[in-house]
Protein backbone atom coordinates (compact mmCIF):
# COMPACT_ATOMS: atom_id res chain seq x y z
CA UNK A 1 0.00 0.00 0.00
CA UNK A 2 2.65 1.81 0.75
CA UNK A 3 4.18 1.55 -2.54
CA UNK A 4 1.83 2.50 -4.40
CA UNK A 5 0.62 5.75 -2.49
CA UNK A 6 4.13 6.87 -2.80
CA UNK A 7 3.66 5.74 -6.63
CA UNK A 8 0.53 8.12 -6.87
CA UNK A 9 2.56 10.89 -5.15
CA UNK A 10 5.41 10.58 -7.60
CA UNK A 11 3.08 10.99 -10.10
CA UNK A 12 1.23 13.80 -9.29
CA UNK A 13 4.92 15.90 -8.89
CA UNK A 14 5.51 14.70 -12.24
CA UNK A 15 2.43 15.56 -13.48
CA UNK A 16 2.90 19.85 -12.19
CA UNK A 17 6.95 19.52 -12.35
CA UNK A 18 7.26 20.37 -16.30
CA UNK A 19 4.82 23.91 -15.50
CA UNK A 20 7.09 24.83 -12.72
CA UNK A 21 10.36 24.09 -13.78
CA UNK A 22 9.68 26.43 -17.11
CA UNK A 23 8.27 29.32 -14.45
CA UNK A 24 11.14 29.16 -12.17
CA UNK A 25 13.92 29.18 -15.43
CA UNK A 26 11.75 32.22 -16.72
CA UNK A 27 11.43 33.99 -13.19
CA UNK A 28 15.20 33.16 -12.32
CA UNK A 29 16.24 34.28 -15.71
CA UNK A 30 14.97 37.35 -15.28
CA UNK A 31 16.15 38.09 -11.90
CA UNK A 32 19.68 37.70 -13.62
CA UNK A 33 19.17 40.35 -16.10
CA UNK A 34 17.16 42.48 -13.82
CA UNK A 35 20.23 43.17 -11.73
CA UNK A 36 22.14 44.64 -15.01
CA UNK A 37 23.15 47.85 -14.70
CA UNK A 38 21.28 49.40 -17.65
CA UNK A 39 18.10 47.42 -16.13
CA UNK A 40 17.80 48.07 -13.24
CA UNK A 41 18.27 51.91 -13.77
CA UNK A 42 14.73 51.64 -15.45
CA UNK A 43 13.14 50.69 -11.95
CA UNK A 44 11.92 47.45 -13.92
CA UNK A 45 11.28 44.76 -11.12
CA UNK A 46 11.29 41.20 -11.22
CA UNK A 47 7.60 40.50 -11.41
CA UNK A 48 7.42 43.38 -14.06
CA UNK A 49 10.22 41.06 -16.45
CA UNK A 50 8.77 38.15 -15.35
CA UNK A 51 5.67 38.99 -16.90
CA UNK A 52 6.83 40.46 -20.28
CA UNK A 53 9.19 37.19 -20.40
CA UNK A 54 5.96 35.01 -19.99
CA UNK A 55 3.91 37.01 -22.53
CA UNK A 56 6.90 36.96 -25.19
CA UNK A 57 6.91 33.14 -24.51
CA UNK A 58 2.97 32.72 -23.83
CA UNK A 59 2.76 33.95 -27.58
CA UNK A 60 5.37 32.31 -29.28
CA UNK A 61 7.12 28.59 -28.19
CA UNK A 62 4.55 27.80 -25.28
CA UNK A 63 1.62 26.67 -27.14
CA UNK A 64 3.91 23.80 -28.96
CA UNK A 65 4.42 22.55 -24.83
CA UNK A 66 1.06 23.57 -23.80
CA UNK A 67 -0.05 20.22 -23.11
CA UNK A 68 2.78 19.64 -21.19
CA UNK A 69 3.17 22.51 -18.75
CA UNK A 70 -0.41 23.78 -18.24
CA UNK A 71 -0.34 21.63 -15.00
CA UNK A 72 2.50 23.72 -13.51
CA UNK A 73 1.75 26.92 -14.73
CA UNK A 74 -1.74 26.89 -13.19
CA UNK A 75 -0.49 25.54 -9.59
CA UNK A 76 2.08 28.85 -10.11
CA UNK A 77 -0.44 31.15 -10.81
CA UNK A 78 -2.39 30.33 -8.33
CA UNK A 79 -1.23 28.26 -5.37
CA UNK A 80 2.29 29.87 -5.66
CA UNK A 81 1.03 33.37 -5.33
CA UNK A 82 -0.98 32.90 -2.09
CA UNK A 83 1.95 31.60 -0.54
CA UNK A 84 4.41 34.51 -1.88
CA UNK A 85 1.71 37.23 -0.66
CA UNK A 86 2.28 35.48 2.70
CA UNK A 87 5.99 35.70 2.28
CA UNK A 88 6.21 38.87 1.17
CA UNK A 89 5.28 39.66 4.80
CA UNK A 90 8.87 39.31 6.05
CA UNK A 91 9.73 42.34 3.85
CA UNK A 92 7.67 44.75 6.43
CA UNK A 93 7.47 45.09 10.00
CA UNK A 94 5.35 47.60 12.02
CA UNK A 95 7.96 49.32 13.34
CA UNK A 96 8.10 50.97 10.00
CA UNK A 97 4.81 52.25 10.20
CA UNK A 98 5.93 54.53 13.58
CA UNK A 99 8.64 55.99 11.49
CA UNK A 100 6.56 57.98 8.51
CA UNK A 101 4.49 59.52 11.71
CA UNK A 102 0.72 59.99 11.88
CA UNK A 103 0.41 62.26 8.39
CA UNK A 104 2.31 59.56 6.49
CA UNK A 105 -0.33 56.88 7.40
CA UNK A 106 -2.98 59.62 6.92
CA UNK A 107 -1.77 60.00 3.48
CA UNK A 108 -1.42 56.46 2.69
CA UNK A 109 -4.99 55.99 3.56
CA UNK A 110 -6.48 58.53 1.57
CA UNK A 111 -4.27 57.69 -1.09
CA UNK A 112 -5.16 54.27 -1.64
CA UNK A 113 -9.00 55.42 -1.00
CA UNK A 114 -9.08 58.07 -3.05
CA UNK A 115 -7.60 56.62 -6.14
CA UNK A 116 -9.33 53.18 -5.70
CA UNK A 117 -13.18 55.04 -4.93
CA UNK A 118 -12.11 57.33 -8.22
CA UNK A 119 -10.79 53.61 -10.51
CA UNK A 120 -14.11 52.78 -9.82
CA UNK A 121 -16.08 55.62 -10.15
CA UNK A 122 -13.77 56.43 -13.92
CA UNK A 123 -13.72 53.16 -14.92
CA UNK A 124 -17.97 51.60 -14.77
CA UNK A 125 -19.48 55.05 -15.52
CA UNK A 126 -17.29 56.96 -17.41
CA UNK A 127 -15.07 54.53 -19.47
CA UNK A 128 -17.88 51.63 -19.27
CA UNK A 129 -15.21 49.38 -18.27
CA UNK A 130 -16.32 45.45 -16.40
CA UNK A 131 -15.83 45.57 -12.59
CA UNK A 132 -12.50 43.34 -12.86
CA UNK A 133 -10.85 45.61 -15.31
CA UNK A 134 -11.67 48.39 -13.17
CA UNK A 135 -10.89 46.97 -9.69
CA UNK A 136 -7.62 45.65 -10.70
CA UNK A 137 -6.39 48.52 -12.14
CA UNK A 138 -7.89 50.54 -9.03
CA UNK A 139 -5.57 48.02 -6.87
CA UNK A 140 -2.70 48.15 -8.85
CA UNK A 141 -2.48 52.03 -9.02
CA UNK A 142 -3.24 52.57 -5.26
CA UNK A 143 -1.42 50.30 -3.37
CA UNK A 144 1.51 48.24 -4.70
CA UNK A 145 1.33 47.64 -8.43
CA UNK A 146 1.77 44.49 -9.80
CA UNK A 147 1.36 42.60 -6.39
CA UNK A 148 -1.87 44.12 -5.45
CA UNK A 149 -2.91 43.21 -8.91
CA UNK A 150 -2.31 39.59 -8.56
CA UNK A 151 -3.10 39.13 -4.55
CA UNK A 152 -6.82 41.24 -5.85
CA UNK A 153 -7.03 38.20 -9.02
CA UNK A 154 -8.31 35.47 -6.46
CA UNK A 155 -10.28 37.39 -4.82
CA UNK A 156 -12.53 38.25 -7.62
CA UNK A 157 -11.97 35.91 -9.88
CA UNK A 158 -10.76 37.37 -12.68
CA UNK A 159 -9.74 36.58 -16.12
CA UNK A 160 -5.66 35.97 -17.28
CA UNK A 161 -6.63 38.91 -19.69
CA UNK A 162 -7.62 41.21 -17.45
CA UNK A 163 -4.84 41.03 -14.82
CA UNK A 164 -2.26 41.28 -17.73
CA UNK A 165 -3.54 44.67 -18.84
CA UNK A 166 -4.00 45.89 -15.57
CA UNK A 167 -0.35 44.69 -14.82
CA UNK A 168 0.21 46.50 -18.21
CA UNK A 169 -1.21 49.75 -17.02
CA UNK A 170 1.19 49.49 -13.92
CA UNK A 171 4.35 48.75 -15.96
CA UNK A 172 3.79 51.85 -18.49
CA UNK A 173 2.71 54.25 -16.09
CA UNK A 174 5.01 53.01 -12.93
CA UNK A 175 7.95 53.38 -15.19
CA UNK A 176 7.26 56.87 -16.81
CA UNK A 177 7.11 57.94 -12.98
CA UNK A 178 10.90 56.91 -12.26
CA UNK A 179 11.91 59.91 -15.24
CA UNK A 180 9.30 62.63 -13.96
CA UNK A 181 9.27 62.58 -10.48
CA UNK A 182 12.96 63.85 -10.58
CA UNK A 183 11.92 66.44 -12.21
CA UNK A 184 8.52 67.00 -10.55
CA UNK A 185 11.26 67.91 -7.53
CA UNK A 186 13.46 70.28 -9.25
CA UNK A 187 10.41 72.22 -10.26
CA UNK A 188 8.42 72.56 -7.37
CA UNK A 189 11.08 73.05 -4.90
CA UNK A 190 12.33 76.34 -5.64
CA UNK A 191 8.40 77.38 -5.59
CA UNK A 192 7.91 75.49 -2.25
CA UNK A 193 11.00 76.38 -0.14
CA UNK A 194 9.53 74.79 2.90
CA UNK A 195 9.01 71.22 1.60
CA UNK A 196 11.92 69.12 2.51
CA UNK A 197 13.16 66.13 0.96
CA UNK A 198 11.46 63.59 3.50
CA UNK A 199 7.93 65.17 2.77
CA UNK A 200 8.41 64.61 -0.81
CA UNK A 201 10.27 61.31 -0.32
CA UNK A 202 6.39 60.52 1.57
CA UNK A 203 4.45 61.76 -2.23
CA UNK A 204 7.00 59.48 -4.02
CA UNK A 205 6.33 56.74 -1.94
CA UNK A 206 2.62 57.61 -1.65
CA UNK A 207 1.62 57.75 -5.37
CA UNK A 208 4.15 55.62 -7.20
CA UNK A 209 2.95 52.36 -8.38
CA UNK A 210 5.74 49.63 -7.80
CA UNK A 211 8.20 49.21 -4.97
CA UNK A 212 11.13 49.32 -7.47
CA UNK A 213 10.12 52.33 -9.49
CA UNK A 214 9.29 54.28 -5.80
CA UNK A 215 13.04 53.13 -4.83
CA UNK A 216 14.55 54.26 -8.07
CA UNK A 217 12.84 57.47 -8.03
CA UNK A 218 13.91 58.34 -4.67
CA UNK A 219 17.66 57.16 -4.85
CA UNK A 220 17.81 59.93 -8.57
CA UNK A 221 16.40 62.65 -5.58
CA UNK A 222 18.25 61.81 -2.15
CA UNK A 223 19.23 59.08 0.04
CA UNK A 224 16.92 60.76 2.52
CA UNK A 225 14.37 60.94 -0.22
CA UNK A 226 14.82 57.61 -0.88
CA UNK A 227 14.34 56.36 2.59
CA UNK A 228 11.14 57.98 3.29
CA UNK A 229 9.74 57.01 -0.29
CA UNK A 230 10.53 53.11 0.69
CA UNK A 231 8.93 53.74 4.08
CA UNK A 232 6.04 55.03 2.90
CA UNK A 233 5.80 52.64 0.03
CA UNK A 234 6.33 49.32 2.61
CA UNK A 235 2.98 51.19 4.46
CA UNK A 236 0.62 51.20 1.68
CA UNK A 237 1.85 47.89 1.02
CA UNK A 238 0.68 46.76 4.73
CA UNK A 239 -2.37 47.74 3.49
CA UNK A 240 -2.84 45.20 1.21
CA UNK A 241 -4.25 43.03 3.47
CA UNK A 242 -7.43 44.90 5.16
CA UNK A 243 -8.25 45.85 1.43
CA UNK A 244 -8.47 42.71 0.23
CA UNK A 245 -10.89 41.52 2.78
CA UNK A 246 -12.53 44.83 2.32
CA UNK A 247 -13.15 43.35 -1.66
CA UNK A 248 -13.86 39.95 -0.49
CA UNK A 249 -17.11 41.83 1.38
CA UNK A 250 -17.80 43.68 -1.76
CA UNK A 251 -17.71 40.45 -4.23
CA UNK A 252 -19.92 38.55 -2.06
CA UNK A 253 -22.36 41.55 -1.81
CA UNK A 254 -23.06 41.79 -5.30
CA UNK A 255 -23.63 38.61 -5.91
CA UNK A 256 -26.58 37.92 -7.10
CA UNK A 257 -28.49 35.51 -4.73
CA UNK A 258 -29.56 31.94 -6.37
CA UNK A 259 -32.58 29.82 -4.49
CA UNK A 260 -32.78 32.05 -1.82
CA UNK A 261 -29.26 30.76 -0.63
CA UNK A 262 -26.86 32.66 1.48
CA UNK A 263 -23.65 33.64 -0.51
CA UNK A 264 -20.35 31.54 0.59
CA UNK A 265 -18.15 34.55 2.08
CA UNK A 266 -14.73 34.13 -0.12
CA UNK A 267 -12.12 35.15 2.58
CA UNK A 268 -9.22 36.01 1.60
CA UNK A 269 -7.21 33.84 4.14
CA UNK A 270 -3.80 34.54 2.47
CA UNK A 271 -4.19 38.34 3.09
CA UNK A 272 -4.52 37.31 7.21
CA UNK A 273 -1.53 34.94 6.86
CA UNK A 274 0.32 38.07 5.74
CA UNK A 275 -0.81 40.27 8.08
CA UNK A 276 0.55 37.55 10.98
CA UNK A 277 3.87 37.00 9.17
CA UNK A 278 4.24 40.89 9.27
CA UNK A 279 3.62 41.57 13.35
CA UNK A 280 6.07 37.92 13.35
CA UNK A 281 8.61 39.73 11.49
CA UNK A 282 8.40 42.67 14.12
CA UNK A 283 9.42 40.37 16.78
CA UNK A 284 12.69 40.04 14.80
CA UNK A 285 13.24 36.53 16.31
CA UNK A 286 14.78 35.32 12.82
CA UNK A 287 18.10 36.65 12.39
CA UNK A 288 18.49 38.67 9.22
CA UNK A 289 20.35 36.84 7.01
CA UNK A 290 17.34 34.20 7.12
CA UNK A 291 15.17 37.07 6.67
CA UNK A 292 17.36 37.67 3.57
CA UNK A 293 16.84 34.01 1.89
CA UNK A 294 13.54 34.17 2.73
CA UNK A 295 12.87 37.57 0.69
CA UNK A 296 14.94 35.92 -2.17
CA UNK A 297 12.64 33.14 -2.22
CA UNK A 298 9.37 34.97 -2.09
CA UNK A 299 11.08 37.14 -5.05
CA UNK A 300 11.39 34.14 -7.00
CA UNK A 301 7.92 32.56 -6.16
CA UNK A 302 5.95 35.71 -7.14
CA UNK A 303 8.28 35.84 -9.94
CA UNK A 304 6.89 32.36 -11.25
CA UNK A 305 3.63 33.73 -10.65
CA UNK A 306 4.28 36.62 -12.89
CA UNK A 307 5.54 34.34 -15.31
CA UNK A 308 2.68 31.90 -15.26
CA UNK A 309 0.08 34.88 -15.61
CA UNK A 310 2.25 36.20 -18.70
CA UNK A 311 2.43 32.53 -20.36
CA UNK A 312 -1.77 31.98 -19.64
CA UNK A 313 -1.95 35.69 -21.51
CA UNK A 314 -2.73 36.40 -25.44
CA UNK A 315 -1.57 39.36 -27.11
CA UNK A 316 -5.00 39.19 -28.91
CA UNK A 317 -6.82 39.36 -25.40
CA UNK A 318 -4.73 42.30 -24.78
CA UNK A 319 -5.81 44.05 -28.39
CA UNK A 320 -9.28 43.28 -27.37
CA UNK A 321 -9.32 45.22 -24.36
CA UNK A 322 -8.65 48.29 -26.50
CA UNK A 323 -7.36 51.59 -25.13
CA UNK A 324 -10.22 51.93 -22.33
CA UNK A 325 -7.98 50.12 -19.11
CA UNK A 326 -4.77 52.49 -20.62
CA UNK A 327 -7.31 55.25 -20.39
CA UNK A 328 -7.99 54.48 -17.34
CA UNK A 329 -4.67 53.86 -15.75
CA UNK A 330 -3.74 57.33 -17.10
CA UNK A 331 -6.65 58.88 -15.19
CA UNK A 332 -5.18 57.45 -12.39
CA UNK A 333 -2.02 58.36 -12.97
CA UNK A 334 -2.47 62.31 -13.13
CA UNK A 335 -4.59 61.73 -9.98
CA UNK A 336 -1.85 60.57 -7.87
CA UNK A 337 0.38 62.84 -9.45
CA UNK A 338 -1.69 66.06 -9.08
CA UNK A 339 -4.43 65.06 -6.53
CA UNK A 340 -1.68 62.84 -4.17
CA UNK A 341 0.29 66.52 -4.10
CA UNK A 342 -2.53 68.01 -2.96
CA UNK A 343 -3.02 65.91 -0.05
CA UNK A 344 0.38 65.52 0.37
CA UNK A 345 0.72 69.18 1.01
CA UNK A 346 -2.09 69.80 3.21
CA UNK A 347 -1.72 66.70 5.73
CA UNK A 348 1.81 68.08 6.10
CA UNK A 349 0.46 71.60 6.89
CA UNK A 350 -2.45 70.10 9.53
CA UNK A 351 -0.34 67.60 10.66
CA UNK A 352 3.53 68.06 10.20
Amino acid sequence: MADISLHKHSQGMAHFAPGLLLTAAIALATAWLGNLLSVAQLGLGALTLAIIGGIILGNTLYPTVHGHCDAGVQFAKQKLLRLGIILYGFHLTFQQVLDVGVSGVVIDVLMLTSTFTLACWLGRKILKLDRETAWLIGAGSSICGAAAVLATEPVIKAESSKVAVAVATVVIFGTLAIFLYPLIWHSVSPLLPGLSLSEFGIYTGSTMHEVAQVVAAGHAISPETENAAVIAKMLRVMMLAPFLVVIGVMVRRSAPATSGEKQRITFPWFALAFILVALFNSAHLIPASAIAVINQLDNVLLAMAMAALGLTTHISQLKRAGLRPLLLGLMLFIWLIVGGGAINLTIHHWLG
